[in-house]
């Protein structure tokens, strides 16, 4: 690669990082290519574009990110240490369960080495619980929008079965007098 194209392949992950909320930085070092392939099947089908980037390109195009935007990400840079893939994504906790997926109940890879969340950095693979746990915009509104409706959905329904049961009493007094 000459230093022209090198510095065009940083600039465009620099772009990359600086523009996206969410990334993830993972280890799939030691996994034969067949689970590569896989994974990055997964990945495509999933939305998330994932890419095998040298770690000093990483650590060029993060330094360039934070410059561009001011936001910090010198946490990463102890996370790039042997073979290392980026993924970005528009829902944050996507590559997290697609990882926790893929490996199955076997696999230790892939490794999660650090993720970067909508300004949140987590280091290490045991984060990888809680990164599966965030909630997307959408659940998020979804959950809004259900805790607003339940107190009125709750208001009608004891008005509805306020007035079957007042409805109910009164025919069971009209029927007494009767007989």
């Amino acid at each position: 690669m000459t230093k022209a194209e090198k510095t065009v392949a940083i600039q465009t992950l620099t772009d990359k990082i600086a523009s996206s909320k969410y990334f993830y930085i993972t280890d799939c070092s030691s996994l034969p290519v067949k689970k590569v392939n896989a994974l990055r099947r997964q990945c495509f089908e999933q939305g998330v574009q994932m890419q095998v980037v040298k770690n000093k390109v990483i650590k060029t195009a993060l330094k360039w990110a934070s410059e561009k935007t001011s936001q910090q990400y010198d946490e990463l840079n102890e996370a790039l240490h042997g073979a290392s893939a980026i993924m970005f994504c528009e829902t944050g906790n996507v590559p997290a369960k697609l990882i926790k997926e893929f490996r199955g109940v076997e696999g230790k890879k892939p490794l999660l080495k650090a993720a970067y969340i909508d300004s949140g950095i987590f280091l290490g693979d045991d984060s990888l619980d809680a990164l599966t746990k965030i909630k997307s915009k959408k659940e998020l509104l979804g959950e809004i929008v259900g805790l607003l409706q339940s107190p009125m959905q709750k208001l009608v329904s004891a008005l509805q079965s306020g007035g079957n049961t007042i409805g109910g009493l009164l025919k069971t007094l009209e029927e007494r007098e009767e007989a």
